[in-house]
């Protein structure tokens, strides 16, 4: 096993949260194909997630291997936007957390564009009101 090549790491990466929320799936009721329970949906997802990740490590052994690098600063910068999206959420409200997240976690990537985030900005809160008002969840998009 070569834990150098990243494609390799990606496969056991996505593998094991298949199986952590797999585990955590079957503590529901899994019920049946023509009745489902709340545990199948994410049972499912779990192993679609886990066959995508054991063909990613069959993958890594057949196509040149690619270095696995980090930067601490990217890490860093994905946990400040995960952390002030629940403070944001928490304290203000859901629609500038959700700015806040995109404008702020695509500094990690390799490059900045502001129309781009506007885009995605707009798509993820459209999103989440379609979540609030046809799913009825109860999302705090307008205060705390």
């Amino acid at each position: 096993m070569n834990f150098s090549n990243r494609n390799f790491v990606r496969g056991l990466f996505l593998m094991a949260i298949a199986v952590l929320f797999g585990t955590v799936a079957t503590k529901y009721s899994i019920g049946e194909l023509s009745r489902s329970g709340p545990g199948m949906f994410p049972l499912l997802v779990s192993c679609f997630l886990f066959v995508i990740g054991l063909l990613q490590a069959v993958r890594a052994h057949f196509v040149a291997p690619v270095p696995l690098d980090y930067s601490v600063k990217n890490i860093l910068v994905i946990l400040a936007s995960l952390v002030g999206f629940a403070l944001i959420s928490e304290y203000l409200n859901m629609i500038v957390a959700i700015v806040y997240l995109v404008f702020c976690s695509t500094l990690a990537g390799t490059s900045y564009s502001v129309s781009r985030n506007i885009k995605i900005s707009i798509g993820l809160v459209l999103v989440a009101f379609a979540f609030k008002e046809f799913l009825g969840l109860s999302l705090p998009l307008y205060g705390g």
